[in-house]
């Protein structure tokens, strides 16, 4: 309901509020460290009532992130119960709006108080898998007929974010791993409804390569188990810290955002001169 807006109008407003900044934040003695983005858009109508907004506000908030280090044990996920429901078929649940985390806090919490990172989030009477909290959820398996794959959800029902993270690891690996890449095997790329069933036959079968979860604030992190129905799957880390496929988009992701190791020039990374 909100209004749209130029992306082009709003990337000149970024790039001058970080060469504005971005000294500041970013110092030359502190190398690592990078500012989270975030375009918020809120209605501001100076009346009560429920409506579709005639005035709104565009504004972004940039927040200082410390050097971006791995997940040590890889993250604990909690299957969400029965009973909770993050995003249903003909809602939101694939839109970046606040609607859609306020409600999940209750059951991050409970998850954090057991020892969890996060809630990998179930939908339906066939635990179709969804998300992990916030960020999307990524499996590496070997099928039945030996393919190997990286999987996530698709986004036709629309209870799955379609995040900015997720689209790039899908074209990197769409461009990059579907042939062998630098001793690792060739994968095939797949978006389709999948369930916890399916990771707990993987899991159990031996044919589970690794997972791990995609976002902005998390970037790409490696699962190391997920707790389903009193049963605790393990995800294999092949590098120790992190899945060996999770390991390599990580990497291309960090190039693109500091420009080097071979991503200089890459179309997404946009060099921001100091004001």
């Amino acid at each position: 309901a909100l209004p749209g807006f130029p992306p082009e109008e709003l990337l000149k407003l970024i790039v001058k509020l970080c060469a504005t900044d971005g000294e500041r934040w970013l110092p030359k003695d502190r190398a690592g460290q990078f500012l989270y983005i975030r375009p918020t858009m809120i209605a501001t109508d100076s009346a009560l009532g429920v409506e579709r907004p005639k005035e709104a506000l565009l504004f972004v908030v940039l927040a200082c992130f410390a050097p971006m280090g791995n997940m040590n044990g890889g993250i604990k996920l909690l299957a969400s119960q029965d009973d909770m429901c993050r995003a249903w078929p003909g809602g939101f649940g694939y839109a970046k709006v606040g609607a859609n985390y306020g409600p999940s806090l209750v059951a991050q919490g409970e998850a954090r108080k057991q020892g969890y990172h996060q809630i990998l989030w179930l939908f339906g009477e066939d635990c179709t898998i969804t998300e992990a909290g916030a960020s999307n959820f990524f499996v590496v398996w070997r099928t039945r007929d030996g393919k190997l794959q990286l999987v996530t959800a698709d986004l036709n029902e629309k209870i799955v974010l379609d995040g900015v993270t997720r689209r790039s690891i899908l074209e990197l690996a769409r461009e990059k791993l579907t042939a062998s890449h630098d001793g690792l095997e060739a994968l095939e790329i797949v978006e389709r409804k999948f369930n916890i069933f399916d990771v707990v036959d993987a899991a159990n079968e031996g044919r589970l390569v690794e997972a791990f979860a995609a976002g902005t604030a998390w970037f790409v992190a490696p699962v190391s188990q997920i707790h389903f129905r009193d049963q605790d799957l393990e995800v294999p880390m092949a590098k120790g810290e992190i899945g060996a496929y999770a390991n390599v988009l990580k990497g291309w992701l960090k190039g693109i955002m500091w420009g080097n190791d071979g991503m200089e020039s890459h179309e997404w990374g946009h060099i921001v001169e100091e004001a």
